[in-house]
């Protein structure tokens, strides 16, 4: 099996939803994840985002429900084109916290929603202010008119739509990193072209992938005739476990 350094730098969107950190700090990422895009880390105990890697290519950050109470100049450091922010049900609690977000000249989207600081008197007209980039905060802009359903930069759903409507220079289907306080399971990657003959895309059959080195042969000969032209390959971050993965129509079923 591949190391879980190899194709880091292919993954652009990355979840890490409640896979809790025990020292409130990230773990587990790094630098080598350059094209990420979306990342999401909701509810992971976080306390601090310090050891945040360089991700320059990341546009939209999910943080909200942790602990995090300051040390935002990380975030105009090491993402500096992030557009999409997601802060709500953290520890913020004065309008002084958020200063160092003026050096994301990129940033439109900011959500503060279950944090102290919306309790201040004129938050909403102070947060604009300090941060005259801003479009939307909390789903409305300025003038108080909410966000439309269909704007990417308020509901962050650009990325993702680029994947739905097959825009994705990469074929990646799924990239979901699953866990709990004392361990995480690997993730898994599958990646690779799809064949132009409709026909062939159709006839995916059900694939149970083991790590095995006994069935890379079999493996090989199921995806030639299933239509997909690359080697499909797995890779583990933060591992010591081992994991068995249906590809079942191109979608993981862990």
């Amino acid at each position: 099996m591949p190391s879980a350094g190899c194709l880091c730098w292919q993954v652009k969107e990355l979840v890490l939803d409640n896979c809790r950190s025990d020292d409130g700090k990230i773990v587990g990422l790094s630098s080598d994840f350059e094209n990420l895009e979306f990342l999401s880390m909701i509810n992971i105990n976080l306390l601090s985002v310090s050891n945040l890697p360089k991700l320059s290519k990341l546009r939209k950050l999910e943080l909200s429900d942790n602990r995090i109470s300051g040390g935002l100049e990380v975030l105009a450091e090491r993402t500096p084109n992030l557009t999409h922010l997601n802060l709500s049900g953290n520890k913020i609690k004065d309008i002084n916290t958020l200063e160092p977000l003026k050096k994301l000249p990129n940033l439109h989207s900011l959500d503060l929603f279950n944090c102290e600081v919306t309790m201040l008197i004129n938050y909403r007209e102070s947060v604009f202010t300090l941060l005259p980039q801003l479009t939307y905060l909390d789903g409305f802009d300025a003038d108080d008119q909410e966000a439309p359903d269909s704007d990417p930069e308020a509901d962050g759903d650009g990325l993702e739509d680029e994947y739905e409507n097959g825009e994705g220079e990469d074929f990646l289907l799924l990239v979901r990193l699953f866990g709990n306080r004392n361990t995480y399971l690997p993730l898994l990657l599958v990646e690779g072209e799809e064949e132009d003959d409709d026909e062939e895309e159709d006839d995916l059959d059900e694939e149970v992938i083991d790590d095995e080195e006994d069935e890379d042969d079999d493996l090989e000969g199921e995806e030639e005739e299933d239509g997909v032209d690359d080697e499909v390959r797995l890779f583990v971050i933060a591992t010591n476990l081992q994991h068995h993965v249906a590809v079942v129509g191109g979608a993981f079923v862990p």
